[in-house]
């Protein structure tokens, strides 16, 4: 058995789907030109039939526009300027794979040293191109996420966001990765999807092979390979009671969140796209707390997404909430968030770096698209727009009066836009957090991203198993960080949201109660379970207790505290 983190409950109990993307090292090296020249026709024409074949498969979720990037990548691969200067290099004794290379290399250089950002962005076209031709070439095979057509559990070193975003959930059982904390993004894609997963789990990769049986236990972190008939029955057993609890919490559905005294709180849901509004009223949350714009970008395959696209999407989950408020976080990509059309400078630290507000600042001609968008669709709904990575009061002051300046715009243009727009910011940035009432002046609302905010203040990289010890979200200097950001808020008479997976913590729960958040955002999954909890908890107890915990010592002494209240 090995061991890992758990991050979304339940269990998974199905074969193995091992997802590792090939690393290719390719050497100058000289061949046999005739033996060379049918290497690389035979690779064109797999190549060839395998985007022919993503593309058939992908018709079924994509729009014409967005499956135009494959006939893009099929042109290419048929090129004869592409192809031909390959065969040029193979008729003067070269390899093919060396040939590939050096081509390929050569127009991506030349496609990111062009000006227009059109172009600049069909550098990572031919980067993908030239990779499957090169697998091809060396007969290297390249897993494909999209051509499951089974129930599977999926192995992986680490998932990506635009990994996750390529699962089917009908098929995809849980999944199960070497590194990863639980704040990792793979993480937080399992609790949004609503499946069982285990990350950080050290020799997956080395033990498990395709088609293994395979159990993950997302409750206690267990992993099994190859079980015996006994573990199954014992694992099967302990998920049925899992999913029993899950259906009583149903009841719960149309209830208010309020503790035993009556303080009323909200519990709303994450979501990452339209799709996932679904769970959300399923769930009786009171609102959409986070909707992580961002995979609307990873999910488009031809570029930025247009206005008239991203309007859509805006507009159908404000008329699915009905009233009820959805709170979008402008687009927040870097660090490992990646898009496959637009290049990012390398940098020693990305997720210091330039990413979220700071790109969004930069290049305005990709913000003011998402902000016209929002506020098109804003008269559908109760709309908040909140900016993430916000370290600065100018920050938030140049994109506050980016927003006034499109609805502005729109409105001279005749359109319609709401009146009750509400703009606000993440406090993920301890800098924020400790000037918090100074934001609260300028901003509608906070919410707290803790999974950032706990990273940049314990200086220790999510991403990374070996310091997931430091993920501690009840860490006495974690707890004032977050009163600060309430009272701030408080202050000015805003209210004050989290949307960090600390939300959802049951131990943090009864915490962040007596700190007096006012919104706590978390998975649809979660929402049930944290209401039936705030429900039998007394407010004003909640209160002492979160005084005594802010004055503790260590992380350790707060979870006793918070176990001995919930016993």
């Amino acid at each position: 058995m090995l061991k890992g983190i758990a991050t979304s409950g339940g269990i998974a109990i199905g074969k193995v789907f091992k997802y590792e993307t090939p690393v290719i090292d390719i050497k100058e090296a000289k061949g046999d030109t005739t033996a060379e020249l049918k290497v690389l026709e035979d690779a064109l024409a797999k190549t060839n039939a395998d985007i022919e074949k993503v593309k058939e498969r992908a018709a079924a979720n994509l729009s014409e526009e967005e499956l135009a990037i494959f006939d893009a990548h099929l042109m290419m691969v048929n090129d004869p300027e592409y192809t031909g200067q390959m065969k040029n290099m193979i008729n003067d004794g070269y390899k093919a794979d060396w040939a590939c290379k050096v081509i390929s290399d050569q127009m991506i250089a030349m496609f990111e040293s062009l000006e227009d950002a059109y172009f600049k962005e069909r550098a990572a076209d031919i980067r993908d191109v030239s990779f499957r031709l090169t697998c091809n070439i060396l007969g290297v095979q390249i897993p494909d996420l999209t051509a499951i057509d089974e129930e599977v559990v999926i192995v992986a070193n680490e998932l990506t966001p635009s990994d996750t975003a390529q699962l089917n959930k009908k098929l995809c059982l849980g999944f199960c990765t070497e590194i990863g904390g639980r704040t990792s993004h793979s993480a937080i894609m399992a609790v949004s999807l609503g499946i069982p997963a285990v990350v950080g789990t050290t020799g997956i990769l080395a033990n498990a092979k395709h088609g293994d049986m395979i159990i993950v236990d997302s409750i206690d972190g267990d992993v099994v390979i190859n079980p015996t008939k006994e573990e199954i029955e014992k694992y099967s057993a302990k998920n049925a009671k899992y999913l029993e609890e899950k259906e009583a919490l149903k009841v719960l559905v149309n209830e208010e969140s309020q503790s035993k005294d009556g303080h009323k709180i909200d519990i709303a849901g994450n979501i990452g796209t339209p799709k996932d509004v679904e769970n959300v009223i399923k769930n009786g949350a009171e609102g959409v707390g986070l909707y992580r714009t961002e995979f609307l970008y990873m999910d488009s395959k031809g570029g930025f997404p247009t206005e008239d696209e991203q309007y859509e999407a805006y507009k159908v989950v404000l008329e699915d909430m009905k009233g009820k408020r959805v709170v979008v976080r402008t687009l927040d990509i870097g660090g490992d968030k990646k898009l496959d059309y637009f290049t990012f400078e390398e940098e020693m630290n990305p997720f210091l770096g330039y990413r979220a507000i700071r790109l969004c600042l930069d290049r305005k001609d990709i913000f003011r698209t998402q902000i016209r968008a929002l506020l098109r669709a804003s008269i559908y709904g109760k709309l908040a727009i909140m900016f993430p990575m916000i370290a600065t009061v100018n920050e938030f002051l140049d994109a506050k009066a980016l927003v006034l300046e499109e609805k502005e715009n729109l409105i001279k243009e005749g359109q319609k836009v709401s009146d009750e727009i509400e703009i606000g910011m993440m406090v993920e940035i301890p800098a924020a957090a400790v000037l918090a009432d100074e934001f609260a002046k300028y901003a509608d609302f906070f919410s707290i991203g803790t999974n950032d905010l706990i990273q940049y203040s314990m200086a220790a990289d999510r991403m990374s198993e070996k310091v997931a010890y430091l993920y501690q979200p009840l860490n006495p200097s974690i707890l004032r960080l977050v009163k600060m950001t309430i009272d701030g808020a408080h202050s000015q008479g805003k209210w004050c949201g989290m949307c960090g997976e600390m939300a959802g913590d049951p131990l943090a729960a009864p915490v962040l109660l007596g700190l007096g958040l006012d919104e706590f955002s978390m998975s649809a999954s979660s929402v049930l379970r944290t209401r039936k909890m705030i429900k039998e908890l007394n407010y004003s107890d909640m209160k002492v207790m979160a005084e005594k915990a802010m004055k503790c010592h260590t992380c350790e002494e707060v979870t006793e505290m918070v176990k001995e209240v919930l016993k």
